[in-house]
């Protein structure tokens, strides 16, 4: 089939990589988010996607809306047979849903109807979910809403973030999609409806949706840092300057709380942080006290610093007796 691949982030790569090498599909044009300014510098750079497809050769289509005039007249003139989606990062209109002959079809992270939008790696993170999955699924204008031609599952490892996971669900869902494409055009597919029942939202992680709360148990810190990694991070204030928080662990010592049964390391208050002393396991190590439990921290970067170990960052700070994060 003639394909227009839709997608922007590095998590799409394997994805485009499987069909550019697919003897039966041929990918005739890529359509991706317009180049952006990152970092402090607020440099341009172009999208991962579109990188790889301009290293191959392929038609790179850049609409600031995939609405506008211009784009929709130049996919009509392409005439794909289907435009496989793989984490685009903007709403299709009817416009452009009708142009190819077996519409569009999505690469979605999650085993719908479960965490339909735009961050379900990180939801089913934050909701402590054992597995997860991808389903590819045809767009229709509702979000998430398609019915599905294919799924997959896969655990959830205890130290996962959110990167490593999608990582494993991109690898594992281009040759999903791979699959589908090739059965849609062997005649051999038909979508599902969607079950009604095991709706829910994974909405856009903000960088006030991930700041810490240390009032809550060590297992939603956890959860929380990991579901934040690599972006947006997880973040606190400690001497009222901002620091991000790597991923976390809780402390798994004997006992139900953190340092229970140390007389010379009572139990931490929520947000005090703390390095363990003695020569035993965790010793050394920077500690943090949450609503019940305490993690032990393992990166952290500083406001206008690079990361650096938990420790290297307590030696540098010295903290005092009673000191909390915010």
């Amino acid at each position: 089939m003639r394909l227009v691949f839709a997608g922007t982030p590095t998590a799409a790569l394997p994805s485009l990589r499987r069909l550019l090498d697919s003897p039966r599909h041929e990918v005739v044009a890529v359509v991706t988010r317009p180049d952006r300014p990152v970092g402090r510098g607020r440099r341009v750079i172009h999208p991962p996607v579109r990188v790889l497809a301009e290293d191959a050769g392929v038609e790179v289509l850049t609409p600031d809306r995939p609405r506008d005039p211009e784009f929709l007249a130049r996919l009509a003139e392409i005439a794909p047979d289907c435009c496989p989606v793989v984490a685009y990062g903007a709403l299709l209109p009817r416009a452009a849903l009708d142009i190819p002959k077996h519409g569009w079809v999505n690469l979605h992270f999650s085993v719908l109807p479960a965490w339909r939008g735009a961050a379900p790696v990180q939801h089913a993170l934050l909701a402590g979910d054992e597995v997860t999955g991808a389903s590819v699924f045809r767009i229709e204008e509702g979000l998430d809403t398609g019915p599905v031609y294919g799924t997959l599952t896969e655990p959830v490892g205890a130290r996962d973030t959110a990167g490593d996971l999608l990582d494993r669900l991109a690898d594992a869902g281009a040759g999903l999609l791979l699959a589908v494409l090739d059965g849609i055009e062997d005649a051999m597919l038909e979508a599902c409806p969607q079950p009604s029942d095991g709706v829910s939202l994974a909405p856009k992680l903000t960088v006030a949706d991930v700041r810490v709360d240390w009032s809550v148990p060590a297992y939603g810190v956890d959860r929380l840092v990991r579901a934040a990694t690599p972006a947006p991070g997880a973040w606190t204030t400690f001497r009222d300057h901002r620091i991000k928080i790597g991923p976390v662990r809780p402390w798994t010592a004997s006992g139900d709380s953190a340092i229970a049964g140390d007389p010379e390391f009572p139990p931490l208050a929520p947000g005090q942080v703390a390095v363990l002393p003695g020569a035993g396991a965790g010793a050394g190590e920077v500690a943090a006290g949450t609503g019940g439990g305490v993690v032990l921290l393992g990166e952290v970067r500083p406001e206008g610093r690079p990361p650096m170990a938990a420790a290297a960052w307590a030696r540098g700070a010295r903290l005092t007796d009673g000191e909390r994060f915010a």
